[in-house]
């Protein structure tokens, strides 16, 4: 592993490696402490390794439960219940789920197109929004913060926010209908702000100044790199936001502009038709051998939510621990 003199931490702040002990090994991205030179016993380690171990397992069983429930058959279902072992295995509720692909195929595009656009442009408007309520200077901050918390303590209701969309806008049957309601958030820009005050160094910003750097131009080459843990923290929250979303398109988008669902909404239309195609087959003659996954559908429904959930938190996992915890304590 090449050793550096100099650590600079996420935060700005510089560590001198010559004055650290030996067992302390670090490169450009990580420090990595020797479990033996660590401040806590052996057996200490073991036992807290153990239990975080349990809880990872105990957090992950839920989800396990789900993805063997999918791939079991409605009729073990109603007769065993759920198990990690199933009676009979069946592909019947992804078979089901599949049988209009191209209906999917195309609520699983505009999702990511939704996702894609939405975070972009909410990231490109709080960012700047949070770094100039971030600065000393700004003589309008807290005006701005009092005219941003009011609508995030008090919200103008659904039947204004509907009229304004529509009557006003004419967002009505559009992507930006799905798009703009949750683009931008008080929340995260108050995150953003906090963050941008307690880790870039007004120093930084003044040596850009005498180098003839202008505003933008600071915020894009300096504060940028140095806060993106706290914007792609702020970009998955936003993601998952709008990959979870389906209200929206409820409200928004009527039945004869289906190309225009996205994917939670389409697997939500599911649902309620395999609940009301099973409530009718109690009344309706020669339906009663006729068994639909009602139970099973609705386990292939959450793996279909949340496997790519599954797939990008890990690339985004390391952007997110540091973002929730750089800049919690306020030096």
């Amino acid at each position: 592993m090449k050793e550096i003199t100099t650590f600079t931490t996420p935060d700005g702040r510089s560590i001198d490696g010559s004055k650290l002990p030996e067992s302390l090994h670090f490169d450009k991205k990580s420090i990595f402490v020797k479990p033996e030179d660590s401040s806590f016993g052996k057996k200490t380690n073991i036992v807290v390794i153990i239990v975080f171990t349990l809880i990872v397992v105990v957090a992950f069983l839920p989800i396990l439960l789900v993805i063997i429930s999918s791939f079991s058959s409605e009729e073990s279902l109603t007769k065993y219940g759920y198990s990690f072992f199933p009676h009979e295995l069946s592909i019947e509720p992804y078979r089901y789920l599949f049988r209009s692909g191209g209906t999917l195929s195309r609520a699983f595009l505009n999702s990511v197109l939704i996702t894609a656009s939405g975070t972009l442009l909410g990231l490109a408007i709080m960012c700047p929004c949070a770094y100039a309520l971030s600065r000393k200077e700004f003589a309008h901050t807290k005006g701005l913060m009092i005219y941003l918390l009011i609508p995030m303590l008090f919200s103008g209701g659904l039947v204004s926010t509907y009229m304004v969309n529509t009557q006003i806008l004419h967002l009505k049957n559009t992507y930006l209908a799905l798009i703009l309601p949750g683009m931008c958030s008080t929340w995260y820009l108050m995150i953003m702000r906090n963050y941008f005050r307690t880790s870039v160094p007004d120093s930084l910003i003044e040596a850009g100044k005498l180098e003839g750097v202008t505003p933008f131009q600071s915020f894009w080459w300096i504060v940028m790199p140095i806060c993106r843990p706290v914007v792609m923290t702020v970009a998955v929250f936003q993601m998952f936001s709008y990959w979870n979303s389906w209200y929206p398109a409820l409200i928004y988008i009527d039945s004869n502009h289906r190309d225009l669902y996205p994917l939670q909404y389409v697997l939500v239309n599911i649902d309620r038709t395999v609940q009301s195609l099973t409530r009718e087959a109690a009344y309706t003659s020669g339906m009663m051998n006729i068994t639909l996954p009602t139970t099973a559908m609705r386990m292939a429904l959450v793996v279909v939510t949340i496997l790519p959930i599954m797939i990008l938190f890990p690339f985004f996992q390391r952007f997110l621990k540091t973002g929730l915890t750089i800049g919690a304590v306020k030096e």
